[in-house]
């Protein structure tokens, strides 16, 4: 009989020690928020059956403290307002009770993912691999991830895995490689779209293609200015050269002269 009171006094200890560690909070307006069309909202936590006094609170969102969240006090109650519902307020929230051990109740705020390309206009050479990226932002990331190439007014679903396109996709982006570019038929615009299970996104990426011998315009372009450089260089100095004075002195009379001189001298000698 003494053995049975002892061990019906011990699970009574170990199931007050047990509920002193397990205090009922309550969110609002729930443990799963979904905004939807409102533009604000308030969530909020209310603690029964602490484990120990409260000497205080905050809030932090996946896993980072909230600045300007923190309270002192025995308050058994406590709230956060996202003022402006936008693709970046989802996460996972949390209202942590100052207790011992501490107290805390996770709420997610789940949105519309939001979808955009990493670059709007992207350039590829003829034969190369292009390569198209689209991220997302927001809670929870997309579930799947598809592209498509525009036709004219349609949209043309592009399948992985064949010998034109390779798709590579986390749920934070997605990558579309274009194999083997063409001028003619590759060029154009590029659709991502990413689903998160509360909505639909979409991105658009315009793709150029350039003529391989697009890379050599700029060294033609150097080679060209060179040539007429030196064009340039050479007609000049050719038109220079008989204008120049040697060691700055005046011309030389001409030998006719200088003979037609002697002559007159001898002949008057002679006379």
């Amino acid at each position: 009989m003494r053995l049975l009171w002892g061990f019906v006094t011990l699970s009574l200890c170990v199931y007050h020690t047990v509920a002193a560690t397990d205090p009922q909070i309550t969110a609002t307006p729930g443990d799963e928020v979904f905004p939807g069309n409102e533009t604000s909202v308030t969530l909020g936590c209310s603690i029964t059956d602490a484990p120990s006094p409260i000497k205080g609170s905050y809030w932090t969102k996946n896993g980072e403290k909230i600045k300007n969240t923190e309270t002192e006090g025995a308050d058994a109650t406590t709230e956060y307002s996202i003022d402006k519902i936008t693709n970046t307020a989802g996460g996972k929230y949390a209202c942590v009770f100052d207790t011992q051990p501490q107290s805390i109740k996770e709420i997610e705020v789940k949105t519309p993912t939001h979808v955009k390309p990493y670059k709007e206009s992207e350039h590829g050479n003829e034969n190369d691999k292009g390569v198209l990226t689209c991220v997302s932002h927001g809670y929870p990331l997309p579930l799947d991830w598809f592209w498509f190439k525009v036709t004219g007014d349609s949209e043309v679903a592009i399948i992985n895995g064949t010998e034109k396109y390779e798709i590579k996709s986390t749920p934070e982006r997605t990558i579309l490689y274009v194999k083997a570019l063409d001028m003619t038929a590759d060029m154009g615009d590029y659709v991502c779209k990413g689903d998160n299970g509360l909505g639909m996104a979409t991105g658009q990426i315009h793709l150029r293609v350039r003529s391989r011998l697009a890379a050599l315009w700029p060294f033609l372009g150097i080679v060209a200015e060179v040539i007429v450089l030196i064009a340039v260089i050479f007609i000049y100095e050719k038109k220079r050269k008989p204008d120049e004075v040697t060691d700055g002195s005046a011309p030389l009379k001409s030998n006719s002269a200088t003979n037609h001189k002697d002559k007159n001298v001898r002949q008057r000698n002679s006379n």
